[in-house]
């Protein structure tokens, strides 16, 4: 069972997308699961085949539970690996849980075993014994058969708002304990700045003009781009915490804060955002968005973001300094463009202006490399052409 964020502890094996005996490759989804969260695709790390299957749909399992076993196609015997997580140096051998006990046996055809006490209910409630099915030794029929047969069936539609509310809920006592920690366990630093936006948009409005109208960017993958490669001058803030240390990271996963139409919220990672085009960048910013919001995220979207960046610009808010999600070190928050008074060369001019912000592990850097990051998004900011 992947871990999907620090704030995920189980999870429940809705499905599987493989059998055994069929081929995999890296990449591919093996299995769905459900979280907190929602529903997550579970991606598979190794190409071979699937050996075995260990955990059966429906059961809920603690992160880092191995689900399934699959054999690597070499040449020479290879180790299982377990799905869900990466693929260890070296997996110990793996002793599969005790066979589930029997079923209970069938009742014998054409007799009916119900207890004396279940029959005189029965004829009490109005209820034909021969219409229940039994839950007792041997499939007998009990009492609260019985009683449970003569309870009207509630209808599934009034059931949905209360399946949601708990999820709803479910996500938000997440989020707490997930930002809770943080709070306890991080000392933040908070910077601010703000950014001149007109060259950024005067750019926007003119490369829009040259494409398709579902090709168009919006002002926001700009603000992506500028933060992801803006770490490659600042790469401190592109990495985790793990245990009491720093593990940078090469790649660039910039997670961005997605609010679900049902509450919530999820910050799943756009993968390798510094080498992106702008265009490529809005087409895949466009399908996490629509995925997240529909229940389709996959495993390594959420646990692989190595920054977030969260902007509340549309609600109307002008600056927004995010609380910091662990394993990460840092979040980039931006809020809307407002027209403010601007001086330019000795002139007061009147520029449209974007409150950045860093929210920022203390144990990896300091003020003066924060400051470094929020303006070198500035100055990629300032030469949109070159994003």
């Amino acid at each position: 069972m992947p871990i999907l964020g620090a704030d995920m502890s189980a999870g429940t094996l809705v499905a599987w997308r493989k059998k055994p005996g069929d081929g995999v490759k890296r990449g591919d989804i093996i299995a769905t699961v459900e979280t907190d969260k929602g529903v997550i695709d579970v991606e598979i790390f190794v190409s071979g085949v699937l050996e075995e299957v260990l955990v059966q749909p429906g059961a809920t399992v603690p992160t880092g539970t191995v689900l399934a076993i699959i054999r690597e196609e070499v040449l020479a015997p290879a180790p299982a690996i377990a799905v869900g997580v990466p693929p260890p140096a070296a997996v110990p051998a793996f002793r599969p849980p005790a066979p589930a006990p029997p079923p209970p046996a069938p009742a014998v055809p054409g007799r009916l075993r119900i207890s004396p006490l279940a029959k005189k209910v029965a004829a009490e409630l109005g209820v034909d014994s021969a219409t229940v099915r039994g839950t007792g030794p041997g499939g007998a029929i009990t009492r609260e058969d019985i009683e449970r047969a003569a309870r009207p069936e509630p209808a599934a539609e009034p059931q949905r708002p209360t399946v949601e509310i708990d999820r709803q809920t479910r996500m938000r006592q997440t989020i707490g304990a997930a930002m809770a920690r943080s709070k306890r366990e991080i000392p933040h630093y908070y910077l601010s700045t703000a950014i001149d936006m007109q060259r950024a948009l005067a750019w926007l409005t003119e490369e829009n003009g040259r494409r398709p109208v579902a090709d168009r960017l919006l002002y926001g993958v700009l603000l992506i781009k500028a933060v992801a490669l803006a770490l490659r001058e600042v790469p401190e803030l592109n990495a985790v915490w793990v245990g009491d240390r720093i593990v940078p990271s090469e790649a660039v996963h910039v997670g961005v804060a997605i609010s679900l139409r049902g509450g919530g919220v999820v910050a799943p990672a756009l993968h390798d955002a510094d080498r992106q085009s702008l265009g490529d960048l809005m087409r895949n910013f466009r399908d996490l968005v629509q995925r997240a919001r529909a229940g389709g995220l996959r495993s390594s979207e959420l646990s692989d973001p190595t920054i977030t960046v969260t902007s509340l610009g549309e609600q109307g808010v002008e600056t927004v300094f995010g609380i910091i999600y662990p394993p990460q070190v840092a979040i980039v928050g931006f809020g809307k463009i407002v027209e403010r008074p601007w001086s330019m060369e000795g002139r007061i001019v009147s520029r449209p202006l974007v409150t950045a912000t860093l929210s920022a592990d203390h144990r990896v850097t300091d003020g003066h490399r924060g400051g470094l990051f929020l303006a070198a998004v500035d100055r990629l900011l300032q030469e949109p052409g070159r994003l």
